[in-house]
């Protein structure tokens, strides 16, 4: 795969922009449905997502990151099984105030993105990275889990090929090119088989900076 570009506030944007109209479109359907294959419902890979946007921004905000370990912010199961989670929608606002919190979580990434030293670290399990690395990780969050959503509410879902690549470059950098980006990084995650590779039974990004072009 090509050389990574560096991926700024405007991808997360993009990705969220999408992900809120397609589940704004959706607001009439049952969310505690589950999400494709997986454990959760629908609505708990929503809030799973808010909580990834916020955590990450949470991750940039210092001036000096820690590189061994998360900012503490404190999180909780609100179930067995479910979504570890920092923030939570409330209930009674409905699936339209689960969009804003997710929405809330964008834009407040993509605002630290753009604000904090390219060359800021902070700690990740998948690998200590920097700005672009965290905007690449949700940009994957935001389309994987998207559509792991769509699946159990029946929606289509198809992301932006250039976002995809862009994605799958910066933290999937051992993943062959493949004509077609966005199904590559469905198998890159464990969602599907493509030709000749069966599906991943297991996988991780690299979130570590790499070189850009």
């Amino acid at each position: 795969m090509a050389r990574n570009r560096r991926m700024i506030g405007d991808d997360v944007t993009r990705a969220c922009d999408l992900a809120r109209e397609t589940l704004t479109a959706a607001l009439d359907l049952d969310w505690q449905r589950p999400a494709g294959g997986l454990e959760w419902t629908c609505w708990e890979t929503v809030e799973h997502l808010a909580d990834c946007l916020f955590t990450y921004a949470a991750q940039l905000a210092p001036a000096k990151p820690s590189i061994t370990t998360h900012v503490p912010v404190g999180w909780e199961y609100r179930r067995d099984g479910g979504p570890g989670l920092s923030i939570f929608a409330d209930p009674a606002e409905g699936q339209a105030g689960l969009v804003q919190v997710f929405e809330v979580g964008g834009t407040m990434l993509t605002v630290m993105v753009d604000a904090v030293p390219p060359d800021r670290l902070s700690f990740h399990n998948y690998g200590t990275s920097d700005a672009s690395g965290f905007a690449a990780m949700a940009v994957v969050e935001v389309f994987v889990h998207m559509h792991d959503v769509c699946t159990g509410l029946g929606r289509p879902w198809s992301p932006p090929a250039d976002l995809c690549t862009a994605a799958l470059a910066r933290i999937f950098p051992d993943v062959p090119a493949a004509a077609d980006p966005w199904a590559t990084l469905l198998w890159a995650t464990g969602r599907v088989a493509l030709p000749g590779r069966p599906v991943r039974t297991s996988w991780r990004w690299d979130g570590r900076p790499q070189p850009q072009s």
